[in-house]
């Protein structure tokens, strides 16, 4: 059996490049596909239910490539249908669409749930002034203490340089609202000459421009070229597991009356609500963590965890 990762789906076929020799072939799937572990020991039958980015086991019969099993996965998406994501580049605008920290709050909030490590990309700098981009810096700056953060013009390919270094052995995903930038950003790094798509100035978002997913195999890793997003979904996510995926407040949380076990909102004793009083932990990080909690509070209903990118 040889080994390789999906790369491309096509209508009836998958685009794999294999892991050794690094050359593309196109390949179908078995009708029924094991999953198994590393040592080939099947773990369950599947039926066609191949994602981007699976590593997978493929033979050759009669002159036509068969997928044959999918390894274990490291962690997975719905939308889009992608896995075995390393980092993702959260990229947002500097102008339009306007940027959110509750929107950042939420993408981190998934990328923790999902390990995966979590970049940040600020594009467009060629439309603010120095002196506003300063102001944003500085409302910023609490999240860049955890964060690695680049500043781009991707269109002059400013502030590019960096980012190539990040993808040796990497998949990488980029997510963002639509007209963020993330097909110029693509196009500016790989030459790619993806479609773009100016901004609605109605709704102050792009119209989809990626209908699905593809990975390149760039700089030694793989890059996806995704979706865009207009609607985060989360999933089976209690309201009291929510502190959980707060690193920033798991560093306090053990010092807590009640441990981990406590919700840093009305509970006494709370170093984590004592840090944010000190300053330690950002207002708007905090109070973004109340509006979240209070939102899956509300829902009755549990669901599984989905990043729309």
């Amino acid at each position: 059996m040889m080994k390789g990762i999906v790369v491309e789906f096509l209508v009836t076929e998958y685009v794999l490049i294999d892991l050794e020799t690094k050359h593309k072939i196109v390949a179908k799937a078995k009708g029924k596909i094991k999953y198994c572990d590393d040592k080939d020991i099947s773990l369950a039958n599947i039926i066609n239910k191949i994602k981007i980015g699976d590593i997978v086991y493929y033979e050759t019969k009669s002159n036509v490539f068969l997928i044959d099993s999918i390894l274990p996965r490291k962690n997975e998406l719905q939308r889009p249908n992608i896995s075995n994501i390393d980092q993702v580049f959260l990229v947002f605008s500097l102008v339009k669409p306007r940027f959110t920290f509750k929107l950042l709050d939420k993408f981190l909030l998934i990328s923790q749930k999902l390990k995966i490590k979590v970049i940040l990309i600020f594009t467009k700098l060629e439309l603010i002034t120095q002196e506003q981009l300063n102001v944003f810096k500085r409302k910023i700056s609490y999240y860049e203490r955890f964060y690695s953060s680049y500043y781009l013009d991707s269109k002059k390919k400013y502030g590019l340089e960096p980012l190539y270094s990040l993808f040796k052995h990497k998949v990488t995903i980029l997510a963002g609202q639509t007209g963020v930038g993330k097909s110029t950003l693509l196009n500016a790094l790989t030459s790619l000459n993806l479609k773009t798509q100016e901004i609605s100035l109605s709704l102050n978002r792009g119209k989809h421009t990626t209908k699905n997913s593809k990975l390149y195999f760039f700089y030694e890793g793989y890059i996806a070229d995704t979706p865009g997003f207009s609607k985060l979904d989360f999933s089976d996510m209690s309201a009291d597991k929510l502190k959980d995926f707060y690193h920033d407040f798991l560093i306090f949380a053990n010092q807590c009356f009640f441990g981990y076990s406590c919700l840093h909102i009305k509970e006494k004793k709370c170093k984590v609500k004592e840090a944010f009083q000190q300053g330690l932990i950002s207002n708007i990080r905090y109070q973004n963590y109340l509006i979240l909690f209070n939102e899956i509070q509300k829902k009755s209903k549990k669901f599984d965890y989905k990043l729309v990118i």
